[in-house]
């Protein structure tokens, strides 16, 4: 019997919360290094229908998506927008307040 779980199947069971899951996403964008996001999405994908079923909705190819959603991936604007549509979620932008940008 298994007395402890993982810190991942923690954070997936809490990730089946769309707004931890927006708040989870939204803090990963955070980050300079964008895999971090893009693995981030990867997990959210996976709780809410998985990428076999997100494939399906975006009409995008199964090994493009894991492709799309590693580490290193590079996807496209629109691609992202697929994703976070087909998971229930848009993607906005608000105000910086961390730094002055220059004008």
């Amino acid at each position: 019997m298994k007395l402890t779980e993982s810190y991942h199947e923690n954070l997936l069971k809490r990730l089946a919360d769309p707004k931890y899951a927006v708040m989870y996403l939204n803090a990963c964008l955070e980050d300079e290094n964008e895999g971090v996001f893009l693995l981030a999405l990867h997990d959210v994908a996976q709780v809410h229908g998985g990428l076999s079923q997100l494939a399906r909705k975006t009409k995008l190819n199964r090994e493009h998506l894991f492709r799309m959603l590693s580490k290193k991936g590079n996807p496209q604007l629109h691609n992202l927008r697929l994703i976070a549509d087909a998971i229930g979620f848009k993607f906005t932008l608000s105000p910086c307040t961390r730094r002055k940008h220059a004008r």
